[in-house]
């Protein structure tokens, strides 16, 4: 059996699951509402403040999405009651980042200025302190799209090998590459 399928989910007070129709999940909490469609094939049973994935069968498909399902209805319940941050350092000179609501201004050395509009879902911010690189702060309730949002402001400067410039996660470590080997 799936060491995380067949793992319960403990819910927190305050938090409502339910099960509707087309096997739509729904968690409520402090931070929201956030609402994921699981596989008709996997049961999701709640009794209380326990919830528990069940799967019809052995098969590989069956397998695969007893852990997958689990996971997801575990990322609704935490990230309604905690939620998600994500962390973006801007590493370049004159790189900076500024916002106004939820419209992200990006200098990242382009010719023009990128400005990128942040869904409301999520909550952004930005830091530019004297000596240290600009970042950029996001927050939200739902982790699959804090993800995809932050990966899109990374994509448009990636992190290069020989300086490091470039738009990266505050944790991300970049493999270095030597330069030019000096001549004769």
């Amino acid at each position: 059996m799936s060491r995380i399928g067949k793992k319960i989910i403990e819910l927190p007070a305050g938090v409502s699951l339910s099960v509707g129709k087309d096997n739509v999940v729904t968690v409520k909490g402090p931070k929201g509402e956030l609402k994921q469609v699981i596989d008709r094939d996997i049961t999701v049973e709640v009794s209380g403040n326990r919830v528990e994935c069940k799967r019809p069968t052995d098969q590989i498909r069956h397998r695969a999405l007893h852990g997958l399902s689990r996971a997801l209805i575990s990322n609704l319940v935490l990230g309604v009651t905690t939620g998600f941050k994500k962390e973006l350092e801007l590493v370049g000179v004159g790189f900076k980042a500024s916002n106004q609501g939820n419209l992200l201004d990006l200098s990242l050395g382009y010719s023009h200025n990128i400005l990128l509009e942040i869904p409301k879902e999520i909550k952004v911010s930005t830091t530019q302190e004297k000596g240290d690189n600009p970042r950029i702060f996001l927050e939200g309730a739902d982790k699959q799209l804090l993800g995809q949002v932050a990966a899109k402001i990374r994509s448009l400067r990636k992190p290069e090998p020989y300086k490091g410039k470039g738009v990266k996660y505050k944790d991300e470590y970049i493999r270095r590459k030597a330069g030019k080997a000096a001549g004769k």
